[in-house]
C-alpha cells in the first residue's frame, strides 16, 4: 500500500480551507496573521528552527542560490541533499517511472515538475498531500494559484516559481532584434536555432506560426488542430533549420554562440546575461505559452513530513522568497514581495521579466490541459520529431 493511500486525505477540502482548519487546530486566532499575508520570523529561533533530520530535493537548474540553501540548513538543522537534475519533464518521468510504479523510493522527498506533469503524478498516486498542517506561510500564495486546474483541491502542490516562454537570442550572433515566431524559421539562422523538448512551450509557438490565434489555443486544442504545427516543426528539423531540441541545456548553447536563438524560459536569460550581456529575451508578437508554474510535490514514499513542511514554509516566507526570485529572475508565487524584493535587489523590483508590462501579458496564452488519450497522441508525435 502506498503512503498516499494509507495517509489521512484532505480531498474534498480546498487548499485554503485545509490551511485554515490546520491553523485553527494548531492554535486558533494566533495563526491568523500568517494566513492574512504575514509570516513568522525565520531566524535563528524562527518558525521551524531545529527541525533536524534529512531532506532530499530534486529541482531544475539555476532555480535557487547557494546562500538560500545554506541558510535553510543552518536555520532548520536539516541536512539538505539538493539536485538540479530535472532537465525536462518527460525525461524526469521516464527516469523514475518504474520506481514510482513499483512503490520504490526514488531518492528524493520533494520533486518540482511543471504543472501538467504534476497532474499526472497526482493521478497515478505517485505523490502524497503536502503537510499543510505544519506550515504557517502557505497562506501567502497568490489567490489565483490556489486550487488550480492541475490540483483542484490544492492539497498536493505548492508553486515554486512561475514564468512564461519566449525566444532568447544573442544579438551579436543574430545581428538584429528578434520579434516574431517566424524568426525561428528564417533560413538566415539555419542550423543555429534551438527548440525545447517541452512540447507545450514549443508547440504553442509552432501553432501560432501556422495561424492559430491565442484565443483558439486557450479554448482547447485537439490533435488535428495541432497537426499543421507538428508538420512545420518536423520539416524544420529535417531540413536542418532546427539544430537541436533540448531541455535546460540550451543555456550552454546560447552562451557558446552555437544557438543564435532558442525557445526559452523567461528567467534564464536574466541569469545568463550576467555572463553574456548580448543575450536578450522577447515574447514574440504572435504570443507564447504562459503563465506556467513548476511546483513542489512530496513523493508518496517519503516519510519526512516535518522536513518537507520546513522547506515549503521557509521559502514561502516573503524575505526568503524574494531572495530566490532575485536570483532566478522568475516570478514568485507569493502574493506580494515587492518591498522584500526591493530590499534584496532594487533592480530586480523593476525588472520587466519579473514584472512584465501589460502588452507582454496580453500576448501570453496558457496551453490547455489535454485528456489522457489526446496527450498520448501529442507526446508520441512530438517524440517522433525530436527523437526523444
Amino acid at each position: 500500500m502506498s503512503k498516499r493511500s494509507s495517509s489521512t486525505s484532505t480531498r474534498g477540502l480546498s487548499r485554503r480551507e485545509f490551511i485554515t482548519r490546520g491553523a485553527a487546530a494548531a492554535g486558533g486566532l494566533a495563526a491568523a496573521p500568517y494566513l492574512l499575508g504575514g509570516s513568522p520570523a525565520w531566524g535563528a529561533a524562527g518558525a521551524g528552527a531545529d527541525v533536524g533530520g534529512k531532506l532530499d530535493v530534486l529541482n531544475w537548474i539555476l532555480y535557487i542560490d547557494k546562500k538560500s540553501k545554506k541558510d535553510f540548513s543552518a536555520q532548520t538543522g536539516i541536512k539538505l541533499k539538493y539536485s538540479d537534475g530535472i532537465d525536462d519533464n518527460n525525461t524526469f518521468f521516464a527516469k523514475y517511472q518504474e520506481q514510482f510504479a513499483n512503490g520504490d523510493h526514488i531518492g528524493f522527498d520533494i520533486v518540482m515538475p511543471t504543472t501538467w506533469m504534476a497532474a499526472r503524478l497526482i493521478e497515478l498516486g505517485y505523490v502524497q498531500p503536502l503537510p499543510f498542517d505544519l506550515m504557517e506561510n502557505a497562506g501567502n500564495l497568490k489567490s489565483e494559484l490556489q486550487d488550480p486546474v492541475w490540483d483542484p483541491t490544492g492539497e498536493f502542490t505548492l508553486p515554486w516559481q512561475t514564468g512564461y516562454t519566449g525566444i532568447a537570442y544573442n544579438i551579436e550572433v543574430t545581428g538584429r532584434e528578434i520579434t516574431s515566431v517566424e524568426d525561428l524559421f528564417d533560413p538566415e539562422f539555419k542550423g543555429k536555432v534551438g527548440w525545447l523538448l517541452e512540447m507545450r512551450d514549443s508547440l504553442t509557438l509552432a501553432m501560432l506560426s501556422t495561424g492559430m490565434t491565442r484565443e483558439e489555443i486557450a479554448a482547447g486544442v485537439t490533435f488535428n488542430d495541432a497537426k499543421p504545427a507538428f508538420d512545420r516543426l518536423e520539416d524544420a528539423a529535417q531540413s536542418g533549420q532546427i539544430r537541436r531540441f533540448t531541455g535546460n541545456s540550451y543555456q550552454q548553447q546560447l552562451l557558446s554562440g552555437d544557438f543564435a536563438l532558442n525557445v526559452a524560459w523567461s528567467g534564464d536569460v536574466g541569469q545568463l546575461s550576467l555572463s553574456e550581456p548580448n543575450l536578450r529575451f522577447v515574447v514574440p508578437e504572435e504570443g507564447a505559452n504562459g503563465f506556467w508554474a513548476d511546483v513542489m510535490c512530496m513523493v508518496a514514499t517519503s516519510d519526512r513530513n516535518e522536513q518537507v513542511a520546513a522547506w515549503c514554509d521557509y521559502f514561502y516566507d516573503p524575505v526568503n522568497a524574494a531572495r530566490v526570485a532575485a536570483y532566478t529572475n522568475y516570478i514568485s508565487p507569493l502574493a506580494d514581495i515587492t518591498d522584500e524584493l526591493a530590499a534584496v535587489d532594487p533592480a530586480a523590483s523593476e525588472n520587466p521579466i519579473l514584472f512584465p508590462p501589460q502588452d507582454v501579458l496580453d500576448r501570453l496564452v496558457q496551453f490547455p490541459l489535454l485528456d489522457p488519450d489526446e496527450e498520448e497522441r501529442f507526446d508520441e508525435r512530438y517524440a517522433e520529431i525530436t527523437g526523444a
